[in-house]
């Protein structure tokens, strides 16, 4: 009996230290996110994917328990929901449920300002402190890259040596999909080196990877992650050598004679084979870099790795005057677009390339689909086509629709505040009860078109679950409330959305410097956003309806190739007027400026 005795007398206890939080800190009856998140989510009714609600009888995970929160459960029967209500306030004097300030470090309410509600838990000592660690950390990566893997594709660190493609397990695609034997991590940190202002190991660097690194290999890689790691890469840093401007110090390499650009075309053009023998114009997701597409190719691919492609594909046709890689990036986005559902206007994460069927049908912000929303965004932030601003708008009501659960403002009304799910894209029921860490990029896209509101509640819960684990683990039950995947590949979306969100981390970089507009790709590396890149070189192939025979697309032969003239930072604002604005306002300025190019 005693034992019994002592169980009781710790639960007693941990309800009285509960009652005391309540009262002094209005936290709710936990401080970690495993049994509550720290907000009020009345947990009254639960649903699971394939059951109905219980009652609330215990707790979560137990039997006679919760089986996962009221805010996720799916919206009736697939029908579509209407356009989402103007938040509703709460009456005078009532007070209303809790604030995402209390987890932020603000207790505001009302319209106060971003600046006034979090600024003060990140002063400039702080945020000095944070950029010197984060250079720091990039240079301890990069010095031993260079000292130890060099000319491999990457640092293995546990050896302290290089490693490349896994030539003798063919299958081991985590390693092979990535790994080309081009020097990878060299390649990938160009523009790294720029925004940090080594202009000397910058210089180095792009000569180092001229001189050395080629892509006549015999290797095959995946379409999508050669396209973001190495050929964005290449066109960021041929655009920062060649950018007249020169705003992080002096980048120019003497006799540079446009060889990145040269190499990046070099690179697409043994890409393209992946776009052909498809009768749905959906690329193969691997090609041999010498021989094509391997006989025994998969004809299966996830949808953002095919329609991910329209951002670096896009910026090559551009600056070369040559619609090939654009028309073929752009098709194969287009194609996706029109296999989604007609019910829903959702899109499945794995298709068929051939056939067109959606091997998977699940729906969600996370692997296999994130980017795709990512690029039809900034796609059009770059090229000013409206039909890529069109497919976002759809694609995100439809993400409102069917993916979102909880009330309709983030910060203020009844119910509980919101999250993504992952869904059936035909009927928008509920297929499973996770969330993974690639969904954490979606905060940041938020914050590009102006929802700064919700990106800061989707952010907050994301920064909640990495508070309590030190990172976002793989993949997240929420039915659960607990890891189901416990590894953490250092993914970077968490990372990008915070950054996106709270940017005045290195106020003095040039990238935060008004005039200077930048955007990011999905793998961070940086472009900069000017009327250049919205010119078509190529508009007399175009037919007077706006479409393009694949016959009449403009090749240009390699010796043929024609260098676009570009320069950044135009249309500046004053800094004055950039900083002290709220922060909606001055991302809604800029995406206005962006899209607009006035």
């Amino acid at each position: 009996m005693q034992w019994r005795a002592l169980v009781l007398g710790l639960v007693l206890l941990r309800l009285g230290l509960h009652g005391v939080l309540w009262l002094v800190f209005g936290l709710g009856p936990s401080m970690g996110f495993y049994q509550r998140f720290p907000l009020s989510f009345g947990f009254q009714r639960l649903r699971s994917p394939d059951g109905p609600a219980s009652p609330a009888s215990g707790p979560v995970g137990r039997p006679g328990g919760l089986s996962g929160p009221s805010w996720l459960q799916p919206p009736g029967t697939g029908a579509a929901r209407g356009p989402r209500q103007a938040p509703r306030r709460p009456e005078p004097g009532v007070c209303g449920p809790a604030h995402w300030g209390y987890v932020l470090g603000g207790r505001g309410r009302g319209p106060d300002e971003y600046e006034k509600r979090y600024s003060g838990a990140f002063p400039p000592q702080l945020r000095a402190q944070m950029r010197d660690l984060a250079r720091g950390m990039f240079v301890f990566g990069y010095d031993n890259y260079m000292a130890h893997a060099f000319p491999q594709d990457e640092l293995n660190p546990i050896h302290c040596r290089g490693r490349g493609p896994d030539r003798g397990d063919p299958s081991n695609l985590n390693i092979n999909d990535v790994l080309g034997n081009y020097s990878l991590t060299l390649v990938d940190a160009l523009d790294t080196l720029a925004i940090m202002g080594n202009s000397s190991e910058f210089q180095k660097a792009v000569k180092l990877v001229i001189n050395t690194v080629s892509f006549d290999k015999d290797s095959t890689v995946q379409v999508f992650e050669a396209t973001i790691r190495v050929l964005g890469s290449l066109l960021s840093a041929h655009r920062i050598i060649t950018d007249s401007k020169q705003p992080f110090g002096d980048m120019t390499i003497k006799d540079y004679d446009n060889e990145l650009l040269y190499m990046a075309h070099d690179l697409a053009v043994r890409l393209l084979p992946a776009f052909e023998n498809t009768k749905t114009g959906i690329p193969y997701p691997r090609v041999n870099l010498k021989t094509g597409v391997p006989p025994d190719s998969n004809n299966e691919t996830c949808t953002a790795g095919a329609g991910s492609l329209l951002v670096e594909f896009g910026i090559l046709s551009r600056l070369l005057g040559d619609s090939t890689f654009e028309w073929v990036a752009r098709r194969a986005v287009k194609a996706l677009w029109n296999l989604r559902s007609n019910d829903t206007g959702l899109l499945g994460n794995v298709v068929n390339i051939q056939t067109g069927h959606w091997v998977g049908k699940q729906s969600g912000l996370g692997a296999g689909l994130d980017s795709f929303y990512e690029y039809l965004l900034k796609s059009y932030i770059l090229f000013g086509e409206k039909e890529d601003l069109e497919m976002f708008n759809a694609a995100y009501q439809s993400i409102q629709n069917y993916l979102r659960r909880g009330r309709e403002a983030c910060n203020e009304g009844e119910g509980d505040p919101p999250l993504y799910v992952n869904v059936n894209m035909f009927s928008g029921q509920l297929m499973n009860t996770w969330i993974d860490s690639l969904q954490a990029f979606f905060p940041g896209l938020q914050v590009l078109i102006g929802d700064v509101e919700d990106a800061i509640c989707l952010h907050a819960f994301y920064y909640a679950i990495w508070k309590r684990y030190g990172a976002l683990p793989e993949r997240y039950n929420w039915q659960l409330q607990a890891p189901d995947v416990l590894f953490y590949p250092l993914r970077p979306e968490l990372v990008e959305s915070t950054y996106l969100l709270y940017q005045l981390f290195d106020e003095d970089n040039p990238v935060h410097k008004s005039g200077t507009r930048y955007m990011f790709t999905t793998e961070g590396h940086i472009i900069s956003v000017d009327e250049h890149l919205r010119e078509l070189p190529w508009k007399e192939f175009f037919s007077e309806e706006g479409g393009q025979d694949q016959e009449s697309v403009h090749r240009l032969k390699p010796h043929e190739l024609k260098v676009i003239n570009s320069s950044s930072n135009c249309n500046r604002v004053p800094d004055e007027r950039r900083y002290s604005l709220p922060l909606k306002s001055i991302y809604m300025r800029q995406i206005d400026q962006m899209v607009g190019l006035i």
